[in-house]
């Protein structure tokens, strides 16, 4: 049950997220917004302020932010269809924008509760090199044979590149600078280590360096998934719906909180990602749109595209249902 909580919680930030983008966006434009939506499908809640209804539905798989003139044509001056190509843009890519920056946030906030390593040694491992050598706790690696050290992974680059047996290692000690030759081990894994943790410290500015690099590289692995599974390198057995979501935030909750916090990360760059793809009724697929009628003008009229948007969503849905008999095989069967 609890699974379910956690899966419902996170499907209801990213979406909340992903709708108050274009609705900010669409605010800021001078859209009419005629409601906001967390949920689909029975209404279970509504207030209306200004122009727009607010509301909450009984089933947490989605949401919407439903502006004026978005899929129909309409003649009132507020409306989605008679603003300019750039105010269209805006609102169109906000959402998307909004999880991409969700996803760093909470890397962020991760790495920096987590703490980033730095170039001081907190632990050495008994009988490893480090230890023979006289390096103690609290020294601070700046060299290693020619290599200036900033940062951890400067010494991880450092000791994994060399190919010498014994390294020269500077280290600060109180202020003064000591000099070392640290002999080399190769671990079980094939790793280059002389037996030094580091010590961590909570930094803003390096927690949000590490999680916009970290939702970067995240980014490009699942750009290339999408390549591959466009290609059939990869089977769409690859895919998980609703469904597997749950049962796969249910097990990552049993590890802790910083590990359900970089799922939903995960979860949100991948909404953020996917959201973009060229596809009707997708925001790339509205993107498209843009930009083609912003070469051919009125020879794709607002409600044509409205349906176009229609079939694409009910392709999608179509697409839903089969990963979720696939997911129902998979996690429950």
């Amino acid at each position: 049950m609890i699974m379910i909580v956690y899966a419902i919680l996170i499907f209801c930030l990213l979406i909340f997220v992903h709708e108050f983008g274009h609705f900010i966006a669409a605010k800021a434009v001078g859209i009419k917004v005629n409601e906001f939506s967390l949920g689909m499908g029975p209404l279970l809640f509504h207030f209306t302020k200004g122009d727009t209804e607010y509301s909450l539905r009984a089933l947490p798989i989605g949401g919407y932010c439903k502006m004026e003139g978005e899929d129909e044509e309409s003649s009132d001056a507020s409306a989605f269809n008679n603003k300019s190509w750039p105010a269209k843009m805006l609102v169109v890519v906000a959402g998307s924008v909004m999880n991409l920056l969700l996803a760093i946030l909470i890397l962020s906030i991760v790495f920096f509760a987590v703490g980033v390593p730095n170039n001081t040694i907190k632990v050495l491992s008994p009988e490893m090199p480090a230890v023979r050598s006289g390096l103690m706790p609290g020294d601070q690696i700046v060299q290693i044979e020619d290599e200036a050290i900033r940062e951890w992974n400067d010494i991880l680059d450092a000791i994994g590149n060399s190919k010498e047996d014994t390294l020269t290692v500077i280290a600060d000690r109180n202020g003064q600078r000591m000099i070392f030759a640290v002999d080399v081990m190769t671990a079980e894994d094939g790793r280059r280590v002389i037996g030094i943790q580091p010590d961590f410290e909570k930094s803003p500015v390096r927690s949000i360096l590490l999680g916009t690099q970290g939702t970067f590289q995240m980014g490009v692995e699942m750009i290339k998934a999408i390549g591959q599974l466009i290609s059939g390198e990869l089977s769409t057995e690859a895919l998980t719906g609703p469904v597997g979501i749950v049962y796969i935030v249910g097990d990552t909750a049993k590890l802790g909180l910083l590990y359900l916090a970089q799922l939903t990360a995960l979860i949100s760059l991948n909404l953020a990602i996917v959201n973009m793809l060229p596809f009707p009724a997708l925001d790339g697929g509205r993107v498209l749109f843009l930009i083609i009628r912003r070469f051919t003008g009125k020879a794709i009229t607002d409600n044509t595209e409205g349906t176009i948007h229609f079939v694409g969503l009910m392709l999608l849905f179509g697409l839903m249902i089969y990963i979720t008999f696939q997911d129902i095989g998979r996690f429950l069967l």
